[in-house]
């Protein structure tokens, strides 16, 4: 039997912390061909999601990626992340987060399981070593906060 990954459950643990303690939870995403998020809000290949409560609907988080709908441009879309392309989980006001190394090579990531449907699982790309923080005014990533930790 192979080992789960601890990512979602990283996710999960973030996302409830933060609505616990009043914080805005933030994913960024490495885009590749199996994410589903609106293209033109897609900067450098990666993209950063708030998935507050108040921001989603319908929010999923499992082991084999978030989904959720939500408004963007005042039109709704459906977003499905595969977990092997989440590169970061963090709270907006604070940054404490995570940020995850994700695969370079398709061929090195580890076999994902079945997807339910509506969500393609697929490896996902490398990014470099640096995480957006949520956007701040001009809506241009940030260097990572300093409380992120690279996990592997």
């Amino acid at each position: 039997m192979s080992e789960q990954s601890a990512k979602p459950y990283l996710v999960r643990a973030i996302c409830e912390w933060c609505a616990d303690n009043g914080l805005t939870p933030y994913l960024t995403v490495r885009v590749n061909g199996q994410t589903r998020v609106p293209a033109a809000y897609v900067k450098n290949g990666e993209i950063v999601l708030n998935i507050s409560a108040s921001a989603t609907r319908h929010l999923t988080v499992d082991n084999i990626g978030v989904r959720f709908s939500a408004r963007f441009s005042g039109s709704s879309q459906e977003v499905a992340v595969p977990i092997d392309a989440i590169a970061g989980v963090f709270a907006k006001e604070t940054g404490y987060g995570f940020a995850f190394t994700v695969a370079r090579d398709p061929a090195a990531a580890p076999p994902a399981a079945t997807a339910p449907p509506g969500l393609d699982v697929g490896p996902a790309l490398e990014r470099d070593q640096r995480v957006a923080e949520a956007p701040k005014g001009d809506g241009k990533p940030k260097s990572r906060p300093p409380h992120l930790q690279i996990i592997k």
